[in-house]
């Protein structure tokens, strides 16, 4: 018998087959969690990936009641793989990073992400948690092998170049100085307040520098008031103090944070033992114009241990010997005659407590007249450390002829970096002097140190001036003069405050009137001022993603906020729904609001997207602000 047909016609026929098969035969969709051992303190990140995602693909992130999300972001790799010479695969891959924290202990289990596209529906595996009190260190074996889970582990940084913000923090290479572990509160996850320390452990009178930062994940406005935390039993200098609010980028437990510098002072203990800084207070005004407001935070106290000096030093050092020093001693001039004074400097220069520290006394000979020094401090401005120099300056008045020596000046003190006491030593300085002009030999007696103090004084005077004073000054007359309440100008000179005072008033009262609208006025114009944001955001399609979708989202905000009459800004989504649907918006709005912010928020974090995506969303947000006055 004949057969019909072929194997060459029944590949071709599955050929078309496999191409006939929908996208979706190709898509992976799962959850990964980078620790499933976590504190109730503690932030953890889950990723949820999509391979080969549909173009209509519609992902529902997991919100478990038991966890809180701190903050989500959206980033999109596509890799092309070569083989065996045939032609390239192009692989797409999306992913999704939420910063979570769960909410109680014991063991939890974080729900099926859902991935909805083309009416079939898709779920990722739950993940189960063990969830304890307080802070749990994650093993190190296991954050390593989570990482090598990273589907975008061989890909370059979606991030054109710069670090993943959503790295560790240790990654980032935070700074050393910082020991402390920053902890998010739970309250205050979007704003709070932080003090540091660069060290845990110090003697007594070496520095320990205490920061206060501000990390802020909402816009602030100002700083209106700071309150330093009670420092009993320290020393402190101030040693920076901001007038300006300048932010750094920093990222906490994976969530990117703007940090703001408050204070900085250097702290010197004055004895041993756990010393307590206790917390700082500050009033913050966040947001811009209408959408600001005013909150209170209150930062963490902090324990430092002191330690006493090591046995072995000096009898009697004060604690204030303590860092790095160097003693010198300059004398203005070796050879002199006889009731000429000599300027002798003993100055000593390093870091430590410099406005603390006493430099060794200056001993002479009983030839020599030492008159009580004048003390004269330099700090050198420095970001972390106090250093500078103190000088005492001595007048010595010869009272005879002949050689003499000043003696080596000694200065002990205690290195903390070596652990070691050190000893800072002068050379000893020969003075000669010879006979004055009159061929005398001795100082004349002088009748009490009073006159002989007045007689230096004039005589250091006479050396540092240009030549000797005049004495006498030569007056010259002039013509009498009308009195002041004669002159023309003196009625309107007095008549002016009065006439200031009245203008100010009048302005006053027409501000007040113009400033204070009915609220539905008041209203009514912030949702103006948001549309005509929404329209500014137009004007950028063309421009920076980052710069578009965040000024998409502002607009956002700000007309919730004029709807709603309460600030919104730094809610998270839930909170934020939870806020409308208590304000009675429907279901349908509240979705469409959702799904705008999400879209900004993935906007930014997804550079490059498409002119007609960026046409949706600015449609999608003109139609969330509109028919509310229906």
């Amino acid at each position: 018998m004949r057969r019909t047909g072929s194997g060459h016609a029944a590949l071709a026929a599955l050929a078309l087959l496999l191409v006939a098969m929908p996208a979706w035969a190709s898509i992976e969709f799962y959850q990964t969690a980078d620790r499933t051992e976590v504190g109730t303190e503690d932030v953890f990140q889950l990723t949820v990936v999509v391979v080969e995602p549909p173009r209509d693909a519609q992902v529902q992130f997991p919100a478990p009641e038991d966890f809180e999300v701190l903050s989500s972001a959206q980033s999109e790799q596509r890799s092309i793989e070569m083989s065996g010479g045939g032609p390239p695969v192009i692989q797409t891959v999306r992913k999704h990073v939420l910063m979570m924290r769960a909410n109680r202990t014991g063991t939890l289990t974080i729900p099926p992400a859902v991935l909805t596209s083309g009416g079939r529906t898709w779920r990722t595996e739950p993940i189960k948690m063990t969830v304890r009190r307080g802070h749990v260190e994650p093993p190190r074996a296991q954050a390593g092998r989570q990482r090598t889970q990273d589907p975008f582990r061989n890909f370059p940084t979606p991030f054109g170049g710069m670090p993943d913000p959503f790295a560790d923090e240790e990654d980032e290479g935070s700074d050393d100085r910082q020991q402390d572990d920053v902890r998010i509160p739970r309250g205050d996850s979007d704003l709070f307040l932080r003090a540091t320390i660069d060290k845990k452990q110090v003697y007594v009178g070496e520095q320990v520098t205490l920061s206060l930062y501000i990390y802020s994940r909402v816009d602030l406005s100002s700083v209106d008031a700071v309150t330093m935390p009670k420092l009993e039993g320290f020393w402190s200098e101030d040693v920076e103090s901001p007038t300006q609010l300048t932010g750094e980028q920093r990222v906490v437990n994976g969530i990117p944070y703007r940090t703001y510098l408050l204070r900085r002072r250097a702290l010197f203990p004055v004895k041993s033992g756990t010393l307590s800084v206790t917390a700082a207070e500050a009033d913050i005004t966040t947001g811009f114009l209408f959408a600001g407001h005013r909150v209170h935070r209150v930062s963490n106290a902090l324990d430092i241990e002191v330690k006493p000096l090591p046995p072995g030093g000096p009898k009697g050092m004060p604690s204030a010997n303590v860092g790095e020093w160097a003693l010198s001693m300059e004398v203005s001039q070796t050879r002199v005659e006889l009731g000429q004074p000599v300027t002798v400097k003993v100055i000593l220069e390093g870091s430590g407590n410099v406005k603390n520290v006493t430099p060794p006394k200056l001993e002479a000979p009983a030839a020599l007249k030492v008159y009580d020094p004048t003390t004269t401090d330099k700090v050198v401005p420095n970001r972390w450390r106090i250093q500078g120099r103190r000088v005492q300056e001595y007048l010595v008045m010869p009272q005879r002829t002949g050689t003499f020596t000043l003696p080596a000046l000694e200065f002990p003190y205690f290195d903390p970096k070596t652990g070691r006491y050190e000893v800072s030593r002068t050379e000893p300085v020969v003075l000669t002097v010879e006979p004055g002009a009159g061929g005398t030999t001795s100082a004349p007696v002088v009748a009490s140190p009073r006159q002989m103090a007045d007689a230096a004084a004039e005589q250091k005077n006479v050396l540092t001036a240009s030549g000797l004073r005049p004495l006498r000054y030569q007056a010259r007359f002039e013509e009498p003069v009308a009195a002041v309440w004669q002159r023309p100008f003196f009625v309107p000179v007095v008549l002016s405050p009065v006439g200031l005072m009245l203008a100010l008033g009048l302005v006053g009262l027409v501000r007040g009137r113009m400033s204070n609208p009915d609220e539905s006025s008041r209203n009514r114009q912030r949702a103006k001022a948001a549309r005509k944001r929404l329209a500014e955001a137009e004007k950028l399609r063309e421009g920076s993603s980052s710069a578009f979708y965040g000024e998409v989202e502002k607009a956002v905000l700000n007309f919730l906020e004029a709807r709603l009459h309460a600030p919104v800004g730094g809610l998270t989504r839930d909170a934020l729904d939870a806020k409308l649907a208590g304000a009675g918006v429907d279901a349908e709005r509240r979705q469409r609001v959702r799904f705008v912010l999400e879209a900004c928020d993935a906007g930014r974090f997804a550079p490059g997207a498409e002119a007609a995506a960026r046409e949706r969303i600015l449609d999608d947000a003109a139609a969330v602000m509109e028919g509310w006055d229906k």
